[in-house]
């Protein structure tokens, strides 16, 4: 009778440890979705107001604070997308990737560029309406967008959920709208 084999080649390797790495990652994604339960657009919030589309979440703190707070998190944002287009073309250029794995990985590099640009022509858009600062988040599915104001009216929300719904396709209650002092 034949001995197997057991040469581990780099392929091995790779897929061993991107495995294991794939799996912590969901792991932690788990925990820390466990320690904030998401609440559905129609329960009561401890506060005793629901909330609903067009309400805002105010945010006080000074000038300084605000525009700290937008140019973080562009810089936040701008880092968690450099590290995605990073690790999608270490798969496109990887040796030891499948041709469907490099397919898959550029596809999702190329919605990830369409995601940036449309982010940054929304936040355009909203500046353009008056709004003196704006930071968008967009992830496919839901939209978030925070706005330097004084405090947001039914109306400019409306406006602001306009310019959304025109550049891309989010559910109602996917779409969050924050204001910052």
């Amino acid at each position: 009778m034949k001995k197997p084999n057991v040469i581990i080649g780099k392929k091995q390797i790779v897929l061993a440890s991107m495995t294991l790495i794939l799996g912590m990652a969901v792991y932690i994604n788990y925990v820390a979705s466990q320690s904030a339960p998401e609440l559905e657009a129609t329960e009561v919030i401890s506060g005793g107001t629901s909330i609903a589309y067009g309400d805002t979440q105010s945010v006080n703190g000074s000038a300084t604070d605000s525009a700290s707070y937008f140019a973080q998190a562009r810089i936040d944002r701008t880092r968690s997308r450099d590290e995605a287009i990073e690790t999608l073309s270490l798969i496109m250029n990887g040796g030891d990737s499948t041709e469907e794995e490099q397919t898959v990985a550029t596809q999702n590099a190329v919605a990830l560029s369409e995601l940036i640009e449309t982010e940054s022509k929304i936040e355009n858009l909203i500046i353009a309406q008056g709004f003196e600062d704006c930071v968008v988040y967009l992830d496919g599915e839901k939209a978030s967008i925070v706005v330097k104001s004084d405090g947001l009216t039914a109306q400019q929300a409306a406006q602001i959920k306009a310019i959304l719904l025109n550049e891309v396709e989010v559910a109602n209650e996917n779409i969050r709208i924050f204001d910052v002092n």
